[in-house]
């Protein structure tokens, strides 16, 4: 069966060789010449970060390496209405509460706390607005206080059934767990989404039938299948690559301006030396 993949970044900054690794994972796997869809998604939904230059920069940098997507390109940005379809449904399962606590208060609260609990990206959060009585929460939103909504982590994981379970094409078959990221926001209080809620809707919609992503963002997959489940959407297959590190082994970031796919065009590179220096 055809594969349908996606590449999926953030115009937010120049793409660089750990890019240009995901990029080409996700090409090879469609082998669009075999029928399958290799699509182009702009996860553009941070706004006043998100530049047209750096989305037209993606562009010029994936042609550049010869490669084909289908059109029209996706834009987040423009799928909100998704979106809050999706986040009102947990909503209605009773998953969902929100959250008005600022980064400081988040910040203080858990340096309070000895030993905080750790997820992948931190610190998690330490549940200030759980404790809220139903009427305090109303009476917040009626004021208009400014709110995020999270996943009740602990509820979402007793609605999941025995073993749900999910796979990596070279990690193996994982079991599925809620609280990885602890209460993680669904949707942020300038945002009315979030990347890993974007991420499955969109997936879902699109047909994707394979993730193909880095390493780093294997335990999202945790979280991403425990929401495919709750909104009743298809799992795809996943396939979590190696990243592209740099000489003191750190992973690549935008900041990296150094190894830049552009600033690599301009010092005369080829497709050819960007695909063996990243080893495709």
């Amino acid at each position: 069966m055809p594969e349908v993949t996606r590449f999926a970044p953030s115009p937010t900054g120049w793409l660089h060789l750990g890019h240009a690794l995901a990029a080409g994972r996700a090409a090879q796997a469609a082998e669009v010449a075999a029928g399958g869809r290799f699509l182009l998604r702009m996860e553009d939904i941070d706004g006043p970060r998100c530049r047209p230059e750096y989305e037209r920069g993606i562009e010029e940098d994936l042609a550049w390496l010869g490669l084909v997507w289908e059109q029209p390109v996706v834009r987040q940005s423009e799928r909100m209405a998704l979106y809050a379809e999706a986040l009102e449904k947990l909503r209605q399962q009773g998953l969902l509460y929100p959250c008005f606590c600022t980064r400081r208060e988040i910040e203080e609260e858990v340096a309070r706390a000895s030993g905080a609990p750790q997820g992948p990206d931190g610190p998690l959060y330490p549940g200030l607005c759980r404790r809220l009585s139903a009427a305090e929460r109303v009476e917040r939103i009626a004021s208009g206080e400014a709110h995020a909504w999270r996943l009740d982590a602990a509820s979402a994981q007793r609605q999941l059934p025995p073993n749900l379970s999910w796979r990596d094409e070279g990690q193996g078959e994982f079991v599925a767990d809620a609280t990885v990221f602890g209460d993680v926001v669904l949707a942020r209080k300038d945002i009315p989404t979030s990347y890993h809620l974007a991420v499955v809707v969109d997936d879902a919609d699109q047909g994707v039938t394979l993730v193909t992503r880095g390493l780093d963002l294997l335990p999202s997959s945790h979280l991403h299948r425990v929401l495919q489940h709750l909104l009743e959407l298809p799992t795809p297959r996943y396939a979590h690559h190696r990243l592209v590190v740099d000489e003191a082994g750190q992973r690549l970031a935008k900041r990296d301006h150094a190894r830049a796919l552009r600033t690599l065009r301009q010092e005369g590179w080829t497709p050819a030396q960007v695909w063996r220096e990243i080893g495709l």
